[in-house]
């Protein structure tokens, strides 16, 4: 029988999918009952354990970064260092990582959140100085770089678009166009690749300054 904290923790799961796609559709001026109703919670329950939209948005955050850890941990483990950063990037790609990123600045960053962001960087640098080191991807691509690219391919306006109008018929096909650019995107980072990449890399302040208070 399935518990309390069962049911929660599925309810979690469902809200962080559904806020993923509201959040992709309305960005920060979602409401919580539009992603109530995506993930077929209730409103009432949800509010009875999260008492503030932001509280919810901390604890899908954490829920987001967890899973980023996770794959992570998961690339590290394999013992070839470009199957083990292409393999986060793809599974990162595909969860949506980055997807909550239109409610930077607008919530505050809990120490929770903090302290998995932080792991969640140390693990992507592992993975990158290995894959480095391996001699695999090429050497002017960052840390930032990637972080960059998993929020930009984590959308895909088409499939986003056909969902929205029920082409349920031409979903299998934009399902497979969009992982045919995503591993476009991934040879595009190995090491061999012709030309240099444009400008100055990147700087993390991307990322952090976007979290801060407006």
């Amino acid at each position: 029988m399935a518990t309390r904290n069962d049911r929660a923790e599925r309810n979690d799961r469902a809200l962080l999918q559904a806020a993923r796609a509201v959040l992709a559709e309305d960005g920060a001026h979602a409401s919580v009952a539009t992603i109530a109703a995506r993930a077929g919670v209730g409103i009432g329950s949800l509010y009875r354990r999260y008492r503030t939209k932001e509280e919810l948005f901390q604890r899908l955050s954490v829920l987001s970064l967890e899973h980023w850890i996770e794959a992570a941990e998961q690339g590290l483990a394999d013992p070839d260092p470009w199957a083990g950063l292409a393999g986060f990037i793809k599974d990162s790609v595909e969860f949506g990582q980055g997807t909550m990123a239109p409610i930077a600045g607008a919530i505050e960053v809990t120490d929770e959140m903090s302290a998995k962001s932080r792991r969640g960087d140390d693990l992507l640098d592992a993975l990158v100085r290995r894959a480095h080191g391996a001699g695999t991807l090429r050497p002017d691509v960052t840390v930032t770089d990637i972080s960059l690219m998993i929020e930009q391919l984590g959308r895909s306006p088409l499939v986003d678009q056909l969902r929205k109008q029920g082409r349920d018929d031409l979903l299998p096909a934009a399902t497979q166009a969009r992982a045919r650019l995503i591993t476009i995107a991934l040879d595009g980072l190995r090491s061999g690749s012709p030309g240099r990449l444009p400008g100055d890399p990147p700087g993390e302040e991307l990322f952090t300054a976007r979290w801060a208070p407006a």
